[in-house]
């Protein structure tokens, strides 16, 4: 399964948190029954490679709706096709690599 890394920056603000931003975004992932990790720079989410672009376009879209004069998205897609993954066994397969 895809793998969507996303981070959204927002310029232009007058406070540097945006925390409340992060939260309205991750309620979307949930509300589409998608599974993520959420990481102190980053989310990142998985499914089929359609859910992930619709997502990705509807957290910039949240983003934008919140005021700022401008925001950076950031976007990395893992869309590994020879055989299946996800982000439990990627994390296991370096864990137990450093074992």
């Amino acid at each position: 399964m895809p793998l969507l890394e996303i981070s959204i920056i927002p310029i232009g603000t007058d406070s540097t948190s945006f925390s409340s931003e992060v939260t309205n975004v991750v309620r979307k992932i949930e509300e589409k029954g998608l599974t993520y990790k959420l990481t102190p720079t980053a989310t990142v989410i998985e499914g089929e490679i359609e859910q992930l672009w619709d997502i990705a376009k509807d957290m910039h879209q949240e983003a934008l709706s919140a005021g700022p004069d401008r925001i950076v998205t950031n976007i990395s897609i893992d869309h590994r096709t020879d055989k299946q993954m996800d982000m439990k066994h990627q994390v296991d397969t370096v864990e137990k690599e450093l074992e």
